[in-house]
């Protein structure tokens, strides 16, 4: 678990009726965390009777692909606060639509872009930014070990 190794404290819950996965817990602060997972570019979306636009309500998203290892983001829902081509907004207010209103993320090739800031590494960089103090010099004398080994 993504969280996990990065120093948080997790909670899972034990029915996902209000859409938290798990809450995670790092230096007093609370977040509650909504995983959803697509293959390949595959439009996904959160029902708005699931969500509250928060900060400390994060979106982990993650992104398969066949032969590598997921691509894992995560962001707070309030980006739903203004939406854009990739957090998009569908209120389906008009009598004849029947679907429940949704936030949605619209990744494609043209939109990856905008979702390179919320890479996992850069959020926990942000929250606990001496852990990737810690893992980068852990890295480098990692790398240094092994230049001495050869």
């Amino acid at each position: 678990m993504e969280f996990a190794s990065y120093g948080f404290d997790v909670y899972t819950s034990e029915v996902d009726d209000h859409g938290v996965d798990f809450v995670a817990k790092y230096n007093g602060a609370f977040y509650e965390i909504q995983v959803k997972a697509v293959r390949l570019d595959n439009y996904m979306y959160i029902r708005k009777d699931k969500i509250m636009l928060d900060d400390k309500f994060l979106i982990c998203y993650l992104r398969f692909r066949d032969g590598f290892l997921p691509d894992v983001y995560v962001f707070p829902s309030s980006v739903w606060k203004t939406p854009n081509a990739l957090f998009v907004d569908y209120s389906y207010d008009k009598p004849e639509l029947k679907s429940k209103p949704e936030y949605g993320i619209n990744y494609n090739k043209r939109n990856a872009p905008f979702m390179e800031p919320y890479r996992a590494e850069a959020f926990f960089h942000k929250v606990a930014p001496d852990l990737g103090k810690f893992a980068g010099n852990a890295d480098e004398a990692d790398a240094a070990k092994l230049s001495e080994e050869e």
